[in-house]
């Protein structure tokens, strides 16, 4: 064990492969060992297509109380529409980041060898919980031919503010501490505006970083371009969602990227979970990809105060250079653990 502490944390398997990788993760976390008091919980699709329930709200205050969520996969298959859009996502995952204050989505990326990316390391801090996806806005005279939909962008001071600090924080660690804040300041003025002078106020407090600017469509082609030139990308929940799969796709696919939904102030239990979907054509296969998922894991052992451990996990991800496709879950899970 790396310390005497044993962490109480909620497993949310989900759908498809999601129980695979995370059953993967926990066997690698226990083989660096980090002794864990697991919970699972029945949560996702599946379960909603049982019994109706997505995530109540009594479920959700059991999970206030965890040191940490570690969460799989959540979705139906491809070309089930039994489901109607919006209804886990709003149901179950935003449910979870607005009601357990998950404001800050952390996701770093490292390109994998053969990736346009291919040595280049940076991350992305998104704000989590307002923005478009904070449900504002609504319809007029709906399924005619006058119908109006809006839909407002959320963005406080206060907000704004605890992203932006968190994104400094982590700059301020890179050997080369760099900034990018991405917007899209010549249209959004109002928003953008608000972004741009929280940056500039707290760009103060840390004088080695280096701070930059980005439109949203100029940081896609320089993505692609030279994504070696970020060290940490902030920007609000939207840009962040599209910007995140652009990044995982060019550091070597979604099936790597690893995510964070943090409550750094910890009055609720921030959630770990990779990136990719369910992939239901290939579960029980033994096919499954866990490198985001004992990514997504290094990052739960780093918030729960296991430095030492996550850097083992991390690196172990990080020199990983067996044929996925040959290996296999299990192929892939013992090779980190020998790596360890």
């Amino acid at each position: 064990m790396t310390n005497q502490h044993t962490h109480r944390v909620a497993v949310i398997g989900g759908d498809g492969i999601g129980p695979e990788v995370t059953a993967a993760a926990l066997a690698v976390i226990a083989a660096a060992g980090v002794e864990l008091a697991t919970t699972n919980y029945d949560l996702g699709a599946a379960r909603y297509l049982r019994d109706g329930v997505v995530l109540d709200d009594a479920t959700l205050e059991e999970l206030r109380g965890f040191d940490a969520i570690l969460l799989g996969a959540i979705g139906p298959a491809i070309g089930d529409t039994r489901i109607p859009g919006g209804v886990l996502e709003r149901g179950l995952l935003l449910k979870m980041r607005f009601g357990l204050d998950l404001y800050v989505n952390y996701r770093p990326f490292h390109g994998v060898a053969g990736s346009i990316a291919e040595g280049c390391t940076f991350s992305i801090v998104r704000e989590n919980t307002e923005g478009p996806y904070a449900g504002e806005g609504g319809t007029l005279r709906r399924a005619t031919a006058h119908e109006i939909a809006t839909q407002g962008s959320v963005n406080t001071r206060f907000g704004v503010e605890r992203c932006v600090r968190y994104a400094f924080e982590r700059a301020s660690t890179l050997s080369n501490p760099r900034l990018t804040l991405v917007h899209k300041t010549n249209v959004l003025t109002f928003a953008g505006d608000l972004w741009s002078r929280v940056v500039t106020e707290v760009a103060r407090e840390y004088p080695a970083v280096a701070v930059d600017y980005n439109h949203v469509d100029a940081a896609c082609i320089y993505l692609v371009e030279n994504p070696g030139r970020y060290g940490v990308i902030v920007t609000d929940n939207l840009f962040g969602d599209i910007l995140s799969d652009l990044a995982g796709a060019v550091t070597g696919g979604i099936g790597y990227a690893a995510s964070a939904n943090l409550n750094p102030a910890r009055t609720g239990a921030s959630m770990f979970e990779p990136v990719h979907g369910a992939a239901h054509d290939i579960v029980g296969t033994g096919r499954a990809n866990p490198l985001a998922a004992v990514s997504s894991a290094a990052l739960m052992l780093e918030h729960l105060g296991e430095e030492a451990a996550a850097r083992r996990l991390s690196r172990a991800v990080a020199d990983f250079d067996g044929d996925v496709a040959t290996l296999g879950t299990a192929g892939i899970t013992a090779q980190l653990i020998e790596r360890l």
